[in-house]
């Protein structure tokens, strides 16, 4: 399981904590980044953290519905990876440690470092997101703009759905 952490300046009605509770467990596999790779050793595969930074409603519509942006910091340990995934709305993505590789829609598999940023359009296959060091740890910085009432954050993508 991934760890959660939440935190969110703009949320002080009851109203706007449950709606960042909700985004917050829907998150669980961000940067998301999916369920962790099952790995063939004895020790059990490094699991990513995700941290909700604010989520805040926007006067924008997105898809013809309210808008939210979310934000989140992901950290990756040593060697953490995700599993296939897709997202409501597109991502805004700043490496802040380490390096990051990512591979999402049809673009090529990129590693990228710490000051690199990178956008992942909304729906788009999130097939690799994976910090490839064996000793430092990678956060990065992203930021999701979403229909308010997205259920999920992250929708899982099956095995066979993935080139």
């Amino acid at each position: 399981m991934i760890q959660i952490i939440t935190h969110n300046h703009r949320s002080s009605s009851k109203r706007g904590i449950t709606h960042a509770f909700r985004i917050m467990t829907s998150t669980i596999a961000l940067g998301a980044c999916g369920l962790v790779f099952a790995q063939p050793t004895d020790e059990p595969a490094p699991r990513p953290v995700v941290k909700v930074l604010s989520s805040v409603p926007t006067s924008e519509n997105q898809g013809g519905k309210p808008g939210q942006v979310t934000t989140f910091e992901l950290t990756l340990g040593p060697g953490a990876a995700g599993t296939p995934h897709r997202h409501p709305g597109p991502i805004y993505g700043y490496v802040l440690e380490g390096e990051f590789e990512f591979q999402a829609g049809d673009e090529p598999e990129q590693r990228l470092k710490a000051g690199d940023t990178f956008y992942e359009p909304a729906m788009a296959l999130h097939a690799v997101s994976r910090n490839p060091s064996k000793t430092a740890q990678t956060k990065v910085l992203a930021i999701m703009v979403h229909a308010r009432d997205a259920k999920d954050l992250v929708i899982p993508v099956e095995t066979k759905e993935v080139k």
